[in-house]
């Protein structure tokens, strides 16, 4: 039988590879490799061995040119050693094989800026969107309501009822799309998954701290039409189960943490359609 693999990337100021890790494990995952990113600048790991890649959070290089660029260009233009390829190109091969890929927090910021979302009609490595400075100035680190779209095409959010409830910690989380065209073709297909809301999952909201950075139309996840690649500001590998939450000890909770599901998803799709 063969295994199902995830490789969690670090290195370059990441910092929430072991959350990540552990949490393809409980979502089902047989076996979840952390991978510095010279591992696969050197040949040593290719992402060609792996159903699942997950692009963790943290300060990417600092975020000295804006979140998350350099490590784009990185992946955009270095080349592998030894091999007579760059990283792009054992990027695409992994998407163009139907496997999933998720960002979280400065993974969002990253797939965003290499052009992997919102990717309209498979239109990969064309940025369309970024994500900017906190409408309120500065660095957050709260839990926010997260309303459910259901017509979403993302297959990491299925069987979310109305919503989820997760926790937040970055600076620069604000999505702004580079036109209104460009949103509206987000808002047309569907490509905003999840948005900020108040604990009742009723509406989308701009008010702070709700909306904790002022992203256009309360968006917190984008995926790409065809589901598989999907990017979010809040962290769901920082609450998979009970003992995650600030109020585990005063409340009675479900034993997993409502970020659980997205790792589940992923080990349920590449279970059924990719081994």
């Amino acid at each position: 039988m063969v295994k199902t693999r995830a490789i969690v990337i670090t290195g370059n100021g990441t910092n929430c590879e072991v959350e990540a890790a552990h949490a393809c494990r409980l979502g089902g995952f047989d076996e979840a490799v952390i991978a510095h990113i010279s591992d696969l600048l050197s040949g040593d790991l290719r992402l060609d061995d792996f159903h699942f890649l997950n692009l963790t959070g943290g300060f990417l290089d600092g975020d000295d040119l804006g979140s998350a660029k350099a490590q784009a260009n990185r992946f955009k233009y270095a080349r592998v050693d030894d091999l007579s390829e760059h990283l792009i190109d054992q990027l695409l091969r992994f998407i163009q094989a139907g496997k999933p890929i998720l960002g979280v927090c400065n993974g969002f910021q990253l797939m965003v800026k290499m052009g992997l979302l919102p990717a309209f009609d498979g239109n990969l490595l064309q940025q369309v969107a970024t994500l900017t400075f906190n409408d309120c100035g500065r660095f957050q680190d709260r839990w926010v309501y997260l309303k459910n779209n259901p017509a979403s095409p993302s297959i990491f959010t299925r069987g979310i009822d109305r919503g989820i409830y997760l926790p937040i910690r970055h600076g620069e989380g604000k999505f702004v799309a580079a036109s209104s065209e460009i949103m509206d073709r987000i808002e047309a297909n569907n490509l905003a998954v999840l948005r900020y809301s108040g604990p009742d999952y009723e509406e989308p909201t701009m008010a702070f701290p709700e909306n904790p950075n002022g992203s256009e139309h309360a968006i917190a996840a984008i995926c790409d039409e065809s589901g598989l690649l999907m990017g979010l500001m809040p962290h769901p590998e920082a609450f998979v189960h009970r003992t995650n939450h600030p109020r585990w000890t005063r409340e009675e909770l479900p034993e997993e943490g409502d970020g659980l599901i997205l790792f589940r998803n992923a080990a349920e799709y590449v279970r059924s359609k990719l081994v």
